[in-house]
């Protein structure tokens, strides 16, 4: 079986900028670490990407802090994750969700038997709905996200994602 690690959104911005937390900084080891246990053809790394009228956005509207703007500093993945994730497949998302990157995989699938683990940011936003996004998609693969390996905008919101999952058949470890 192929086993496929998505990294999600593991940026600058969502780490230590302008929608950082510490619990978001104190992932960085695990995250790094758990990214050598693959070989980098089964990573597929998803970057959050907006652009310079994000805040007319529906989601700037909501969420008025700029982040992740394609081409700043923000936007790009914290140091110690990109060069562990050198050689991976990068897919930009302008939304939550990527359907590119469900369509990427589901491709895969249909080919050879596969299971994806996901991590990174935020649990409660992005890695969420990638997750449900996959298991909508190919509700047969076993998927799983390493908890350790995640952080939410609150610890509690981290808490109330992973539950999501959990009722979702998502396999959740170290939570």
């Amino acid at each position: 079986m192929r086993k496929i690690l998505v990294v999600v959104d593991m940026q600058k911005d969502f780490v230590d900028g302008a929608l950082g937390t510490k619990e978001a900084v104190s992932i960085v080891p695990a995250v790094v670490n758990k990214i050598r246990e693959y070989d980098k053809e089964n990573i597929f790394v998803t970057r959050d990407t907006h652009q310079k009228d994000y805040l007319t956005t529906q989601e700037g509207r909501n969420l008025p802090v700029e982040h992740c703007i394609e081409g700043t500093p923000g936007w790009e993945l914290n140091a110690a994750v990109a060069e562990a994730v050198k050689g991976a497949v990068i897919v930009n998302k302008p939304t939550f969700g990527s359907t590119g990157l469900m369509h990427i995989i589901r491709e895969i699938s249909d080919k050879e038997e596969i299971s994806i683990e996901l991590i990174g940011l935020c649990t409660d936003i992005c890695v969420v709905s990638n997750a449900l996004l996959l298991k909508a998609a190919m509700p047969e693969v076993e998927i799983s996200v390493d908890a350790a390996c995640c952080a939410g905008v609150t610890p509690e919101k981290h808490e109330a994602a992973l539950e999501t999952m959990r009722s979702c058949q998502i396999q959740v470890s170290n939570g």
